[in-house]
């Protein structure tokens, strides 16, 4: 029984197969220990760091004819709060205007555009798109597609 002993614990001692995957598996514990951490940290700190605030736009007048307009577009969140600070960006959408214009919101959440939006020939209506930079820094995004205004003829 000794000698048998004895025979194994050699063979285990010349065998080295058993650390050929501990070195890859610890890489992969510290992997997924680490990420993991970060998930806890995160969740506690606090929800809200996960939260984001759709803006959308509010333009004033919604309905324009062709020529020379001044818009006044307000930049808002879900409930109506305005935001300062933020960049709207007014471009042609199937109605044409001469370049894109850029205006920075004010403490009321407007910015103010001069606009000459044009129709294409047979073309009897047309929209002029909004875009919103959020301010830096903020809980505020711009993913989905802000209201629009109307460009009709002979308005």
């Amino acid at each position: 029984m000794r000698q048998r002993l004895r025979e194994r614990l050699r063979a285990l001692v010349r065998d080295d197969r058993a650390i050929e995957g501990l070195p890859i598996r610890l890489v992969i514990a510290l992997v997924v220990g680490v990420a993991s951490l970060s998930v806890m940290m995160n969740m506690l700190s606090g929800v809200q760091g996960l939260a984001v605030v759709e803006l959308d736009t509010k333009p004033v007048p919604e309905v324009v004819g062709e020529g020379d307009e001044e818009l006044a577009v307000q930049v808002v969140t879900p409930d109506g709060t305005p935001v300062e600070g933020a960049t709207v960006i007014a471009k042609s959408g199937t109605a044409r205007l001469d370049g894109v214009k850029d205006d920075r919101t004010n403490a009321s959440g407007f910015a103010t555009f001069d606009v000459a939006p044009r129709l294409g020939p047979n073309q009897v209506d047309g929209t002029v798109k909004f875009t919103v930079k959020p301010p830096a820094g903020s809980e505020y995004v711009d993913r989905r597609e802000n209201t629009v205004v109307l460009v009709v003829e002979g308005k």
